[in-house]
């Protein structure tokens, strides 16, 4: 919000100038999925979060790709005109678009714990990261008991409570503005 991005000194090493990014010993990479994926198989320690057996990471990009594709544009496309374009309201087909995108990640769940098997992934943070937003603007989750266990879960997840309070710091700019 303070527009840091947009310092020449950003833009040197982004040109696309959006958070996050990240310079490791002189890589740069920006776009938080593509900057997990590359954290995860650069330092971590096993591959429970980012599966090297082919078809487990496969189930792993898709979730992380629904959610870059599906559910973080549904929650932009409600919520940037809301902060930058003066609408004061949710259109239902915006409504309607973001719940039929709920509806799929709660197929997800239907018969395991996480996005991506029986263990959290990269694909649960990601996805946590969006969610989260949209659990802080007070959407109706009633219709969708396993994204509501899910979400239970993922408390365990590290950087929890700081995401949790970015999702509050956003949801409460975009509710102020709403009627």
């Amino acid at each position: 919000m303070k527009k840091e991005q947009l310092k020449e000194s950003f833009i040197k090493i982004n040109p696309q100038h959006c958070v996050p990014t990240l310079e490791d010993n002189g890589f740069v990479i920006w776009e938080s999925r593509a900057i997990a994926c590359y954290l995860a198989d650069k330092y971590g320690k096993n591959d429970d979060h980012y599966p090297k057996d082919l078809q487990r990471r496969a189930i792993v990009n898709s979730r992380l790709y629904f959610d870059s594709s599906f559910l973080y544009p549904r929650l932009r496309a409600i919520c940037y005109p809301i902060l930058f374009e003066g609408v004061k309201e949710i259109k239902d087909k915006l409504r309607n678009d973001l719940n039929a995108t709920l509806g799929f990640l709660n197929q997800f769940l239907e018969d395991q714990k996480w996005v991506a098997g029986d263990k959290p992934t990269i694909a649960d943070t990601a996805i946590l990261a969006s969610f989260s937003s949209v659990v802080e603007l007070g959407w109706d989750l009633s219709q969708f008991p396993n994204i509501e266990r899910w979400y239970k879960e993922c408390s365990i997840l590290p950087g929890y409570e700081e995401n949790l309070e970015g999702a509050r710091a956003f949801a409460g700019l975009v509710k102020r503005n709403l009627k």
